[in-house]
């Protein structure tokens, strides 16, 4: 056994091109590797085909083969294509590149090739394909799709040919119905999609299509010119217009509706109408929201978003039998969400009236509560327990890790991030770890795999992987500390958590100690530039120049510094700060401006998704790192506090404060 182990080692380090020969090999093709690479993004097929010779060989060979089949797809034969499937069956590429092929077989509706080899595809994550495949399912088997196929339309952002297609398909077959369509065309709307709305409507009324611009250009002009709505069509397009009014001002698109538009809708039309003036309203915090939401009739008729908003808007107004009614009537995937677990629980505890409601909520409660998230955490500690750190899983054998180390999957993904090719190595992780996937890996190698991932220091993967575990828990790999030193003493030097610093970079970077997003921030803790040189100033930090923002020590002590500063400007509030330095401060000062409320309940109510997440998840992060750092019973609820209107007669608010 000890031998076999010792070869299987061996293999693992010749594969990772460590002895001198392969490792300038390895080099030469890694340059080969990143020319492609640019020539793939430039679209230069006939400079991927002249490069890819010298690729062969190279551990990231498949890649290169991808990308220069991807640019020629268009006019590959099917031999060729199958080829390549044939040549890198089993990889991550394989599937990729058919990913790609059903996509283009279902737009030129080759529906006897995309038959023949959707069956073959494994990750089945992309919706358009899947759309595809259901509406040759309804061609073939007259199979009933229709529940699946709205799903997948619904959650549909931009339009696209396949659900679009199925959508059609259906409809004219009569398994969804007009009303189907028009509630497609009211979540387009409702998130300013025009587009989306346009096709849905197309559908169904193509004669009336183009006046979804119009009323999404002029809401209100389109209701003062059309005040008739004798046909459903019609009344469907007010509703359109409507929705849209309300997101512009949904005082006045409740005024229209309640004088002018209610007695021409079906009850159906004004219940989501409402509800959609109520979820505009709410996200503006307004707190007549609940009053709008209460004019809907039957919370059946709305769908889980519009629910969700209503139990928002009920929670900031303490009317636990609203929050009860509106997640009973969620779906059934949105109420196993822990989010609505929590707060359906809550409101049975609120509202109870006799034992075996008590009983419910305290039952809801224990199906949720451990250390894994935000709510979680929050049911962990009403059960009366603390937050503390789970006993670690048995420790990896060497064979587990030198089945990690020997993947080829997980090889190809760490080698593609080592020379710069970071999302392309994300990818091929995620696909070689992902648990749905035959022969997806279980809890112990998924420990191994995120262990690879730490003792490489490719702390996002190590993390990710790690979270992916079902029924066991390493915090080691979930919140691991790089450069423990440094953080803690930075946050000692100012005072601040090093617990708090940990989870919010956590959030931020995933510790990738180079991280840029899309809109400039940089390093561990994300500061962006303009920030990072207004902080600078502040602590004292002489000679900085913009370049320094990637240097960790720099990074690290620009980043406390401003969160620092953020804490301090909202009188140590948590919840306020970490929105602050998210969404900027000038947003979380508006956002306090009302009623007292727990903490929970402000942050549940943000107006805006990322940010909501963000805090939520930065604050639980926070409290894991705590009971890792100081070994003692946390609480999640200590951090949250309450969130009102500023109080201090001596604090004043940092308009300075970037």
């Amino acid at each position: 056994m000890k031998f076999r182990c010792i070869l299987t080692l061996l293999s693992a380090i010749a594969m990772t091109g460590l002895w001198g020969g392969s490792a300038q090999a390895q080099n030469r093709g890694d340059e080969v590797l990143l020319e492609m690479h640019q020539a793939f993004r430039k679209k230069d097929a006939n400079r991927l085909s002249a490069l890819l010779p010298q690729a062969r060989g190279h551990v990231l060979e498949p890649l290169a083969a991808y990308w220069d089949m991807r640019a020629r797809l268009d006019t590959a034969s099917s031999a060729e294509v199958r080829s390549f499937l044939n040549t890198y069956a089993g990889s991550y590429y394989e599937d990729r590149l058919r990913n790609e092929w059903l996509l283009q077989l279902g737009k030129r509706r080759d529906w006897a090739t995309f038959t023949a080899e959707y069956p073959r595809y494994r990750m089945r994550d992309d919706r358009e394909v899947r759309c595809y495949a259901l509406a040759t399912e309804a061609m073939n088997s007259k199979a009933d799709v229709a529940e699946e196929a709205l799903r997948l339309w619904y959650a549909q952002r931009e339009p696209d040919d396949g659900c679009a297609y199925v959508a059609e398909h259906l409809h004219s077959g009569r398994q969804i119905q007009a009303l189907d369509l028009w509630r497609k065309a009211r979540i387009a709307m409702d998130a300013n999609r025009p587009r989306a709305a346009k096709v849905a409507v197309d559908i169904e009324a193509p004669r009336l299509s183009e006046q979804v611009n119009l009323i999404h250009a002029d809401p209100a002009k389109y209701l003062e010119k059309r005040i008739l709505a004798v046909t459903r069509s019609r009344k469907e397009l007010a509703v359109l217009a409507l929705i849209r009014l309300a997101a512009k001002d949904p005082d006045q698109a409740a005024d229209l509706l309640s004088k002018r538009w209610a007695i021409q809708l079906s009850p159906e039309e004004r219940n989501w109408t409402w509800g959609v003036i109520g979820k505009q309203a709410a996200q503006k915090l307004q707190d007549n929201a609940i009053h709008h939401f209460a004019k809907v009739q039957k919370d059946s008729d709305l769908n889980d978003d519009l629910l969700a908003w209503k139990v928002r808007a009920a929670l900031r107004q303490g009317q636990w039998p609203q929050v009860l009614s509106a997640t009973q009537a969620m779906s059934a995937d949105a109420r196993k969400n822990p989010t609505w677990v929590y707060w359906r629980a809550r409101a049975l505890l609120s509202t109870a009236q006799n034992e075996a409601q008590r009983q419910e909520g305290q039952s809801l409660l224990r199906q949720i509560a451990n250390v894994r998230g935000f709510y979680e955490q929050l049911a962990l500690e009403d059960l009366g327990q603390a937050i503390t750190v789970p006993d670690r899983p048995t420790a990896l054998t060497p064979q587990e890790k030198a089945a990690a180390l020997t993947n080829p999957g997980l090889q190809r993904a760490l080698n593609a991030i080592q020379i710069g090719l970071r999302p392309e190595g994300n990818r091929e992780w995620n696909y070689s770890t992902t648990l749905h996937m035959p022969g997806g890996m279980n809890d112990r190698e998924l420990l191994a795999a995120a262990d690879l991932a730490c003792q490489r220091q490719v702390w996002d993967r190590c993390i990710n992987t790690s979270e992916r575990t079902q029924d066991v828990i390493d915090f080691d790999q979930r919140y691991p500390m790089p450069l423990r030193e440094t953080v803690v003493r930075r946050a000692g030097d100012i005072r601040l958590d090093p617990a708090y610093v940990y989870g919010l970079i956590r959030q931020e970077s995933r510790f990738i100690m180079d991280a840029r997003s899309h809109v400039g921030a940089s390093g561990l803790m994300q500061v962006m530039p303009a920030t990072a040189k207004w902080t600078a100033r502040k602590i004292g930090l002489t000679h900085f120049t913009p370049d320094q923002i990637t240097d960790r020590e720099v990074n690290v002590a620009i980043g406390t510094g401003y969160l620092k500063l953020v804490l301090d400007d909202f009188e140590g509030s948590m919840p306020m700060a970490t929105a602050a330095y998210n969404a900027g401060p000038g947003r979380p000062r508006a956002w306090r401006n009302g009623p007292v409320l727990d903490a929970a309940i402000w942050v549940e109510n943000i107006p805006f998704l990322e940010t909501r997440d963000y805090v939520k998840k930065v604050l639980s992060n926070t409290t894991n790192y705590a009971a890792i750092l100081t070994r003692q019973p946390q609480s999640l609820k200590a951090r949250l506090g309450t969130v009102g209107p500023r109080t201090s007669p001596i604090a004043e608010v940092n308009t300075d404060l970037p």
